[in-house]
């Protein structure tokens, strides 16, 4: 997945605690040529990593809505053409643009996990603007 991406996508994470969201997002990093350990941003919310494109690694579980959200600033990270990746989407409500890739994982009752990628991918432009 991370050497398809050009800089500018949103990936969101949405599944159950201890499903895999954070391992999804280390691969992804790992993918990036980040070099950082990365951890669950469950309590900076916002972590951010250097690699061939930048990452934003965000954590919305402990939000309380859009408001708490808006303030975050995600969205102006989002546009800046970095690599977004975010878990828990659902708690930022309406806030999220169009376009994003949404993996959904699920554990199946003997414990495997299943991955679905139900969402669309915009593709960035050279410059890492979405069109």
């Amino acid at each position: 997945m991370a050497s398809a991406l050009r800089g500018g996508e949103v990936i969101t994470l949405r599944a159950p605690l201890a499903a895999g969201k954070t391992v999804l997002a280390k691969g992804i990093a790992r993918g990036l040529g980040v070099t950082d350990i990365v951890t669950s941003p469950t309590y900076t919310i916002v972590s951010e990593y250097a690699g061939r494109l930048q990452l934003t690694h965000v954590d919305l579980y402990r939000i309380d809505g859009e408001e708490e959200y808006d303030q975050l600033a995600v969205n102006e990270l989002i546009d800046s053409g970095t690599v977004v990746v975010i878990e828990w989407p659902e708690r930022a409500g309406t806030y999220l643009p169009e376009g994003v890739l949404a993996v959904e994982i699920t554990i199946e009752p003997n414990g495997d996990r299943t991955v679905n990628l139900p969402g669309a991918l915009t593709p960035s432009r050279e410059d890492g603007t979405r069109p």
